[in-house]
């Protein structure tokens, strides 16, 4: 293939245009986080000033070294998952049951960041184990996702022999498979999050996206709460709704994708229908795309019974 032909003038705009969407949808995310988010950042920074201020009224042994080794001190101890509101002792994080979903969330990139492994060997065994981990957790949620996708689409062509209607058939099995992922996977352990965690339903429901897109940004963590107890069974029901919930909205994005693109493909067309208007009635006009689909009609072999 020639780099005239990879870079035709058909392919140039739509990969531009395309583009151009991404690149101001991320500028305008960034405007409204920044009028969300930054005044009340100057006013939690204004806060905590405030509160450095009266602790050191009221403790008038404790200067600024002081405070800096209580902070050390806390923050130690925020990482190792241990209390400093009570004089009992814990397992912290590095239990097998707080390490096993630790493990779980390294092969699935989530990476909450409120715990890792501080050792040497810790540190490599957890390179060489999301290594070969990443590519084994892929391949298993591509097979999850596609035997759900095919659980769909037997019920969807049983529905559709008893009815004879395609698209609201359809319709229908998609909408109901939504609904039924959105109720599972959301709805159900936001009502348990809030019990055990005691996050509002807005914090549950923000704490379980933010988990299942991988995106893992560490301000809420279930199951790390040092001052809580938290049943045997929680973390393993924790484990098994990241993995099957992280198969099931792979399906639904990748369902989102295949609808951009088509209709970016609709978009193509109705702009190349208008172009082709505009041409001669003689002029041929080849478009990259549509030849190799009809290059690729004329290889397939006929099919046989």
């Amino acid at each position: 293939m020639k780099i005239k032909e990879m870079f035709s003038l058909a392919r140039v705009p739509s990969i531009l245009l395309l583009g151009l969407v991404y690149v101001t949808y991320v500028l305008i995310g960034g405007v409204v986080f920044w009028k969300l988010e930054g005044d009340l950042g100057q006013k939690n920074i204004g806060n905590l000033l405030l509160s450095k201020n009266r602790l050191f009224e009221m403790y008038t042994c404790l200067n600024q070294e002081g405070l800096e080794d209580v902070a050390k001190v806390v923050q130690d101890a925020s990482k190792a998952g241990l209390s400093l509101k009570k004089n009992s002792t814990s397992d912290g994080f590095w239990k097998f049951t707080s390490s096993a979903v630790f493990a779980a969330t390294v092969v699935t990139t989530i990476g909450y960041g409120n715990m890792s492994p501080s050792t040497t060997t810790g540190q490599i065994f957890c390179v060489f184990f999301a290594l070969f981990g990443i590519p084994l957790n892929l391949v298993v949620l591509n097979r999850v996702g596609k035997y759900m996708l095919a659980i769909e689409r037997k019920i969807s062509d049983f529905l559709e022999g008893k009815t004879g209607r395609r698209r609201c058939t359809r319709f229908f099995v998609h909408l109901v498979s939504y609904l039924s992922g959105a109720l599972l996977f959301f709805v159900m352990p936001m009502v348990v999050f809030q019990l055990q965690e005691g996050w509002t339903f807005s914090q549950a429901i923000y704490y379980c996206f933010i988990t299942l897109s991988t995106i893992g940004f560490g301000d809420f963590v279930a199951d790390s709460n040092p001052d809580k107890t938290y049943p045997d069974w929680y973390s393993v029901l924790m484990a098994s709704w990241i993995f099957l919930g992280l198969a099931w909205l792979a399906l639904l994005i990748n369902h989102s994708i295949d609808i951009l693109e088509r209709l970016n493909t609709h978009f193509k067309q109705t702009c190349g229908g208008q172009k082709q208007e505009c041409k001669p009635a003689g002029a041929h006009v080849s478009n990259p795309d549509t030849q190799v689909e009809e290059e690729d009609e004329i290889k397939k072999p006929p099919v046989t019974q």
